[in-house]
């Protein structure tokens, strides 16, 4: 079973994948904390991104709580915005925002993703080579989201992550089956989306309404 959230949510949630990074640019997958959280950080194209972002939203304040990822490139991008919101901005690095690991696949081609998600697909469960399956990025991501429920009421959040966390992350909000998270618009490197609780129902037509809701 995927994780869960309540029906009804007491805080507003953003989510932002971090910026065009050096492991973008090489296209190869880095998923393993021993290589992300120290190395291949932005890019100067992922810089240039997350500045232009920021400008482009009026819903994210100094109020803002901002967690992210604590690899490199998450936390690079979530301290630009932090600094662009002002000084009473709060940042904080949660493990439960990682990238999801990609075993075997670690240093190699970017271009396996594809397949990883036909599998996901498939069966969410699968652990192919090694890779964190889909229902267990589900439950690490939606325990942050439950806890931050259970902390506060009427708090804007902003979770800077990676590409396959969000999207399967808005899968739990849409209440969609987490194998099928690439049916949701995929975040850009730098794009800033609200997420919106959205009851399960797998039509077409509900699913093409959870897209449009996600992407404005």
């Amino acid at each position: 079973m995927s994780g869960t959230l309540p029906e009804v949510l007491s805080n507003r949630y953003f989510v932002m994948r971090h910026g065009h990074s050096m492991a973008n640019a090489a296209g190869i997958v880095i998923s393993d904390p021993a290589n992300g959280v120290t190395n291949y950080g932005l890019s100067d194209a992922g810089r240039e991104q997350v500045a232009h972002s920021i400008t482009r939203t009026d819903s994210l304040t100094a109020e803002t709580r901002v967690f992210c990822s604590d690899f490199l490139r998450a936390r690079e991008t979530a301290n630009m915005v932090c600094a662009a919101l002002g000084s009473g901005c709060e940042l904080c690095a949660d493990e439960r925002l990682r990238e999801r690991f990609f075993g075997r696949y670690e240093g190699g081609d970017a271009a396996i993703y594809p397949e990883i998600w036909r599998l996901d697909r498939e069966d969410p469960s699968h652990e192919t080579g090694g890779v964190e399956s889909a229902l267990s990025v589900s439950h690490r991501v939606s325990a942050l989201v439950n806890e931050l429920e259970h902390e506060a009421s009427g708090t804007v959040y902003l979770l800077v992550a990676h590409g396959d966390p969000l999207q399967i992350l808005q899968a739990v909000f849409h209440g969609l089956d987490v194998g099928r998270h690439r049916e949701i618009e995929h975040l850009e490197t730098a794009e800033i989306r609200e997420l919106h609780r959205i009851g399960p129902d797998t039509s077409d037509t509900t699913l093409q309404r959870r897209t449009t809701v996600a992407a404005r």
